[in-house]
């Protein structure tokens, strides 16, 4: 699917080097690609990429793109094909790869229901076994984020009364997100949390938005309680699609409510966070009072009992965060209008994703704890990696820090990585293993990138290994300033966790 956007100048629809060259031929795509919905209306209408509408329907299909979400190509393709902008060769060419898919999955003279899921149907929506599923999913999409010593897991037979306190503690709708289906049934953070141990409930605030915290009612609730459970965060009416943010911080009083409460609190506070986007929730992570933080997005219908099987330690938490949580700072440095990944120091701009941006954050793309103790130790690596090139190669005879990742060097170019994993603590559960790579700076590379991960399922008080296979003209290049591939020569960090390990690569 091609998006909204624009990539160097260039809508993605109307993008042949995109569409092309990289998803068909690079990626060798054999199907269709279809646009986000109304995306060609917006490279006409609020892009304005071409003068005029046939224009727009031409660029996209001789582009390479195949099916239209949308009314645009449907009004306008015969249009531009009598104004000669377009031949039916390149109509026939979509047209036979959207066929060709429906073909290949029995549209036509097969029988679909012999297709992998072609039984499936209503009777197998809200089974037991998928119903449990959803469960899971959630479960391990939870990621923890701060953890005291003594804090979680709570112990269901030790906490007599629990404190649940947010105004995301008794949602259903919230937890599902947009772009749903309909819920088999809810199980709210409340109800899960109930299930184990005796509550008090108190919203806090009528609403996400929290223009008036009800802190006395929550202090009180908190003061009483062995154990304290905030569930706080945003909602859709927040966040959504078309509906941005533009603030990093936790909407109206909830932070007054959240540290008044964690100030009165008797026993362990522990803040969930309920959205789709990362906060500056410094001010959480740096007080002693609030024991743990967890992080679990929009959880789905079961989000609730996937919270209590968390906090109760029926379940060790293993989710890593799929993105950096920036301070409330980086929305002044970082508009909206300006997508370059590469920080800019002449006008303090300060770079994108965990690949570049160098400032302070909160938290960082793939944190997240275990109740477990989780160590690695490097068990195989090359300390050195030779590229073969031809003798009258330019680089045999200058001094290069890149060379082109061609097919005639790269070919069988790979070596092993191999990380012993030992779960030194006594509850059993899933670590991912993450390998990034901190290259050479050389053609405004990355300060690191994610070279592969694999997720591991461990007893307590055992270890497994490790394998990655690393590609050197794949995982070991960047791009250079003209948009080619180079595989950078000289030292490059590989990282899995603490653990480091210099790589030297030479021709």
């Amino acid at each position: 699917m091609c998006s909204y956007n624009k990539v160097n100048g260039k809508p993605t629809c109307a993008d042949p080097d995109l569409l092309a060259g990289v998803i068909r031929g690079q990626w060798k795509l054999n199907g269709y690609i279809v646009s986000d919905c109304d995306s060609v209306d917006v490279l006409f209408k609020n892009q304005h990429y071409t003068k005029t509408p046939e224009e727009a329907a031409a660029k996209v299909i001789l582009a390479g793109l195949d099916l239209n979400c949308g009314s645009f190509l449907g009004q306008h393709t015969e249009a531009a094909v009598k104004a000669g902008l377009l031949n039916e060769s390149a109509i026939d060419k979509a047209v036979t790869n959207n066929f060709a898919t429906l073909m290949r999955l029995g549209f036509f003279d097969g029988d679909p229901s012999k297709q992998p899921y072609g039984k499936l149907g209503p009777k197998d929506v809200c089974t037991q076994e998928h119903q449990e599923l959803a469960r899971e999913a959630a479960r391990q999409g939870i990621v923890l984020l701060k953890n005291s010593p003594g804090s979680l897991p709570l112990s269901p037979t030790a906490i007599k009364t629990l404190a649940v306190i947010g105004p995301n503690a008794n949602v259903t709708k919230t937890m599902i997100g947009n772009y749903e289906g309909i819920p088999c049934k809810y199980t709210t953070p409340l109800q899960g949390l109930t299930t184990s141990v005796a509550t008090n409930y108190v919203p806090g605030c009528t609403n996400v938005a929290c223009g008036t915290a009800q802190v006395d009612d929550a202090k009180k609730a908190a003061a009483s309680a062995d154990a304290t459970v905030l569930v706080m965060g945003i909602d859709q009416s927040q966040e959504r699609e078309s509906f941005d943010r533009v603030s990093l911080l936790l909407p109206g009083q909830q932070p007054l409510l959240i540290t008044e409460v964690a100030k009165a609190a008797k026993g362990p506070v522990i803040l969930v966070i309920m959205s789709g986007g990362g906060f500056d929730i410094s001010f959480a992570k740096n007080d002693d009072k609030i024991t743990s933080i967890l992080w679990v997005g929009y959880p789905g219908e079961a989000g609730g009992a996937a919270i209590a099987d968390v906090i109760y330690g029926y379940y060790n938490p293993s989710g890593r965060l799929p993105m950096t949580w920036y301070p409330q700072s980086y929305v002044d440095k970082v508009p909206m209008t300006n997508m370059n990944m590469r920080p800019d120091p002449s006008n303090g701009y300060p770079g994108r994703t965990y690949r570049f941006y160098t400032g302070e954050t909160i938290y960082t793309f793939g944190d997240g704890l275990s109740y477990s103790k989780i160590t690695h130790e490097l068990a195989k690596a090359p300390r050195l990696v030779s590229i073969p090139l031809e003798e009258e190669h330019v680089c045999r005879s200058s001094e290069c820090k890149s060379v082109e990742a061609v097919e005639q060097s790269c070919k069988n170019l790979a070596f092993d990585i191999h990380v012993r994993v030992q779960n030194r603590g006594k509850f059993g559960g899933s670590h991912t293993v993450f390998l990034f790579s901190s290259p050479p700076s050389v053609h405004n590379s990355p300060q690191k990138h994610l070279l592969g991960f694999e997720k591991v399922s461990l007893t307590g008080k055992s270890e497994t290994l490790v394998r990655f296979k690393v590609d050197v003209c794949k995982d070991l290049s960047v791009v250079d300033e003209l948009g080619s591939r180079k595989v950078v020569l000289g030292q490059h960090l590989l990282h899995v966790g603490s653990l480091k390990h210099s790589l030297t690569v030479r021709i």
